[in-house]
């Protein structure tokens, strides 16, 4: 009986998180001045990637990368660090207004930005259709910004955010 009920609480846990942290994207995209059309239109394999790698616990971070169009340069970005545990704070909960004051305290991207979502994987992770590798833009002259925890899922899976800001 306590196995299944650990099942039953992990999966439910993932789901919350895989929705959380989607959902703490697209309120970042669009709170940041770009649209989040991209994001939705992508929103099942987006889903489906990150459900998959949280479940088989794979999954290590999850990046909003926001670039120049023109130069493809970094101009932005988030990390959402996942953390697996048997212990830990219960409950599942999200911090969105943590994430809002660090967004206004970051300030709007230009019009002409656009983004992507990437993750990095533990080795051994289970492949997921119209997933592939890609490489990371630079974050030379950026520093990263540290929000702490802001998704919980019960006391097996949590995600720290932070984001990348450029060095004044």
């Amino acid at each position: 009986m306590s196995t299944f009920a650990y099942v039953n609480t992990y999966a439910h846990s993932v789901t919350h998180v895989t929705e959380k942290l989607l959902l703490s994207l697209k309120e970042i995209i669009r709170e940041s001045g770009l649209s989040p059309e991209r994001l939705t239109d992508q929103w099942g394999n987006l889903h489906r990637g990150i459900r998959t790698w949280l479940n088989s616990q794979h999954l290590e971070t999850v990046i909003l990368e926001v670039f120049d169009s023109g130069t493809d340069a970094l101009v932005g970005r988030w990390d959402f660090d996942i953390f697996y545990s048997s212990t830990g704070e219960g409950g599942l909960w999200v911090d969105t207004d943590d994430i809002k004051y660090h967004i206004l305290k970051s300030g709007r991207w230009p019009s002409q930005c656009d983004y992507r979502v990437v993750v990095t994987n533990k080795s051994g992770r289970p492949d997921v259709v119209g997933w592939s590798q890609c490489e990371f833009r630079s974050t030379e002259g950026f520093v990263r910004q540290s929000l702490g925890t802001t998704i919980g899922g019960n006391e097996y899976v949590s995600s720290t955010a932070s984001y990348w800001r450029k060095v004044q």
